[in-house]
């Protein structure tokens, strides 16, 4: 089971506005890195925790129909299902009929009730899943606790933003953070 991501997000969970008076920084000097951070503890925050702040399209690719009636989705809160596609003897793609298809898209894992095997003949990512996930398309959407704990991890790698190189960053997660982030985090046996 693989996860593509179609499009990035159109913004991202703080603004600068929200991050500079975070900071208590007033000019705007240094708005390209307050950039380029919100988007690193964004991005840091979704992949330890399965999330997706910002709504956006992803493309589940798995190698043949689950044997479970369940089919848990790695990211979340799932929106919606907009397509399954599968692959014929040909290796054209058609379109499942999602008629009896049941998404709990807000459940952590997200799950989509899947009532008959879709039969595809390609052995490799024969089934195709598109669907969008997301708190919303803003961050006033996103949980007051998710967007503290981007704050404070801003926080810490602009104290320590001449330290640690861009491409070493998240260099570390603030006190608190694990704490705001545990609620929404997947823990497996």
């Amino acid at each position: 089971m693989t996860i593509a991501e179609l499009a990035p997000p159109v913004g991202e969970p703080l603004t600068l506005a929200e991050a500079r008076a975070h900071l208590r920084v007033d000019d705007t000097a240094d708005d390209p890195v307050i950039a380029d951070l919100i988007t690193i503890v964004r991005d840091h925050l979704e992949r330890t925790t399965g999330l997706v702040l910002i709504a956006r399209s992803f493309r589940l690719y798995l190698d043949r129909w689950p044997d479970a009636s369940v089919l848990e989705i790695g990211r979340g809160p799932v929106i919606s299902i907009e397509t399954i596609t599968g692959y014929d003897a040909l290796g054209a793609p058609f379109e499942a009929d999602m008629t009896g298809f049941v998404l709990d898209g807000g459940s952590l894992p997200a799950r989509l009730f899947l009532p008959a095997a879709l039969e595809t003949v390609r052995p490799v990512n024969g089934i195709e899943i598109d669907f969008t996930a997301g708190f919303g398309t803003t961050g006033t959407e996103v949980p007051a606790s998710l967007k503290r704990a981007l704050l404070l991890h801003l926080a810490l790698l602009y104290a320590f933003r001449g330290a640690v190189a861009p491409g070493d960053q998240p260099a570390d997660v603030p006190a608190g953070y694990d704490r705001l982030v545990a609620p929404f985090r997947r823990l497996r046996l």
